[in-house]
C-alpha cells in the first residue's frame, strides 16, 4: 500500500481530531486527497488505467461531498481544511 500505519495516523493526528479518530470528516477528507494525488500520479504514466480511473472520479466525488457537508455544518472549519490541503475552493 502506498501510505504505512504510522503515515495514516500522522494524517489524521495533523487533520483530525487525534491519531485514532479516523472518522473526523477533516481527516477523511485528507486521506481522500493524498489518494488522490497518488491515483493522478499513477494515471500519468498508465493513461489507458480506466478502473483507476473511474477510481480517481469517485474519490473526488466523494471528497466534494464531504466539503459540502462541512461548508454546511461548519464554514470556519471547512476554510482551514480547504487551505491546508491547498484545494482550490
Amino acid at each position: 500500500m502506498y501510505l504505512t500505519k504510522e503515515e495514516k495516523q500522522d494524517l489524521f493526528a495533523k487533520h483530525g481530531k487525534g491519531k485514532d479518530d479516523t472518522g473526523s470528516t477533516e481527516g477523511q477528507i485528507a486521506l481522500f486527497t493524498k489518494r488522490i494525488a497518488y491515483i493522478s500520479g499513477h494515471l500519468k504514466t498508465n493513461k489507458k488505467d480506466y478502473n483507476s480511473e473511474r477510481s480517481l472520479v469517485m474519490l473526488v466525488g466523494k471528497r466534494r461531498s464531504l466539503l459540502d457537508y462541512l461548508m454546511k455544518k461548519d464554514i470556519v472549519r471547512y476554510r482551514e481544511i480547504v487551505k491546508e490541503l491547498g484545494l482550490r475552493k
